[in-house]
């Protein structure tokens, strides 16, 4: 027979009104109460509340209350499903936080949306109960790596908000240790959105924003990355791989932690199949995604072993994007527009910059490992470029004449603000590289904002089954080159989104 409402009050009067020490006495009161949760939605909410306020008093029926309070967390009245998950965090204590965290963490995978709130709510609450933190986290890991896929998901994302919030006290060296080494496991085997989270989550660790601990985290980068195996440049999981790997070991890098390993791999594997790369996002411009990356991370090269290895190939490439000029020319000794050649912009801007890092190691290449007739070539087609380059800029200087404020806000005109910074960074390049000899001590401030259309995606990353979140905020304000991208790039910049014809790219004598 079903427990009635007048039951349940009965049976709890019984208890509240026991003291403390006679509680355990009334076993059966209590007993009633766990039956509530086989009557109707009133008696269900009744047993919601009551079963965790007297759990601590019977430890011989916590199983059974611990499994009652689970019937009514996978109710079918959405409001009973709240209450009970509300009052989960009561059951945790001693070895049972283990498995409130863990059947919390399954719970995550509700659809509701408040009741998804509530469920995120009770797992920091127990989170911060927990003396040490590696109970809660336990169970979370638990679900991490043997849970359902939706499950898996949600907990990676929970960890990956959740974790950054946490009071300092919370968050001892044991709790990021044991963070650290269970996030370790779950990256033998991840997504691309699983892997970017991951990262985030180890990024906020205290113990891991030391040089070493920077370290450490690029570490477990290079292995995501297989810089060890030869690039396929027709899969495109592997050039997705790459492409988010080396996203996050960007904000990594600094004077003390060296990006040479990828930027010897992007030298080395990369470069020379650029132009056979398989996109993973078909409205990916992957050239231009590449080379950007590869500028991002010059600066912080350390030590090269085949500096001038690297060099040569920087060299052979910007020879493939810098043309020499048309040999036939019109009547009034201006090139015809059917024989200009194409500028890319952007592709130019990455590999002079790349190019310019590196030759800081290695000052004489261009006059010791260069012989003459090739050094000639490189000049005359950096002299075409240049031409090319301040007609352009003129133009755009001319179209920006007199605009402020809001003027300056339009699509269009953000778009020339844009490109007029790539062209006069262009500029700055190769008046160094005409110095006699060259030189090298030109340095760019960070290009700061996104100037993207709004819901485009042109060059940001990908992820192997979705969208890549943002980049993650660098932890400090280093002043490094960071590449301006967007519709610009689609206008001269040869960038193959579907917007402009080719001719965009040519510019006007």
């Amino acid at each position: 027979m079903a427990v009635t409402i007048e039951e349940l009050y009965r049976n709890y009067g019984i208890l509240a009104d026991a003291k403390p020490e006679d509680l355990s006495q009334h076993k059966d009161a209590y007993q009633v109460i766990l039956d509530g949760v086989k009557g109707g939605p009133k008696e269900k909410r009744l047993a919601a509340q009551f079963i965790p306020k007297f759990f601590s008093s019977f430890p011989e029926l916590a199983d059974a209350a611990i499994n009652a309070q689970l019937d009514l967390c996978e109710d079918e009245d959405v409001s009973i499903r709240r209450q009970a998950i509300k009052e989960l965090p009561r059951f945790a204590a001693g070895e049972n936080i283990v498995r409130v965290a863990d059947i919390l963490t399954q719970l995550l995978q509700t659809e509701d949306s408040a009741e998804f709130n509530q469920v995120n709510t009770a797992l920091v609450s127990i989170f911060k109960m927990d003396a040490k933190g590696k109970s809660t986290l336990g169970g979370l890991f638990s679900q991490i790596l043997q849970g359902e896929d939706i499950v898996r998901e949600r907990a990676i994302k929970f960890l990956s908000i959740k974790l950054k919030t946490m009071p300092e006290d919370a968050m001892t060296k044991e709790v990021e240790d044991y963070i650290f080494t269970e996030t370790k496991k779950v990256l033998e085997d991840v997504t691309g959105e699983e892997f970017v989270l991951l990262m985030r989550i180890l990024m906020v660790l205290k113990g891991l924003q030391t040089m070493s601990g920077r370290q450490q985290l690029v570490e477990l980068v290079v292995e995501q990355a297989f810089l060890e195996q030869a690039l396929n440049p027709a899969d495109p999981d592997t050039v997705d791989r790459l492409l988010q790997c080396t996203r996050q070991a960007l904000p990594l890098f600094s004077k003390n932690v060296h990006s040479t390993r990828f930027v010897t791999y992007f030298c080395d594997h990369v470069l020379p199949n650029l132009s056979s790369l398989t996109s993973p996002v078909a409205e990916l411009d992957i050239q231009l995604e590449v080379l950007k990356l590869l500028a991002e991370m010059s600066p912080f090269c350390g030590d090269m072993e085949k500096v001038e290895t690297n060099l040569t190939m920087l060299f052979e490439k910007l020879l493939e994007f810098m043309p020499l000029p048309p040999e036939a020319e019109g009547e009034n000794g201006e090139n015809t527009l059917s024989d200009e050649p194409k500028l890319q912009f952007s592709y130019v801007e990455c590999l002079l910059f790349s190019f310019h890092q590196l030759g800081k190691k290695l000052p004489d290449f261009l006059i010791d490992k260069i012989n003459a007739e090739r050094l000639k070539d490189f000049k005359i087609r950096l002299q075409y470029f240049a031409r090319g380059l301040q007609v352009y800029i003129r133009q755009l200087r001319v179209a920006l004449q007199g605009k402020t404020g809001d003027a300056l806000k339009t699509e269009e005109n953000k778009i020339k603000v844009v490109a007029l910074k790539i062209t006069n960074n262009i500029n700055v390049l190769i008046k160094d590289l005409f110095h006699n000899p060259p030189s090298y001590k030109t340095s760019f401030n960070v290009v700061t904002g996104n100037l993207r259309p709004s819901g485009e995606d042109m060059g940001a990353g990908s992820t192997m089954k979705k969208q890549l979140s943002p980049p993650l905020p660098r932890r400090d304000a280093r002043q490094i080159y960071n590449p301006p991208s967007g519709k610009y790039s689609a206008t001269i910049g040869n960038f193959s989104n579907g917007e402009g014809g080719a001719g965009a790219a040519r510019v006007a004598h």
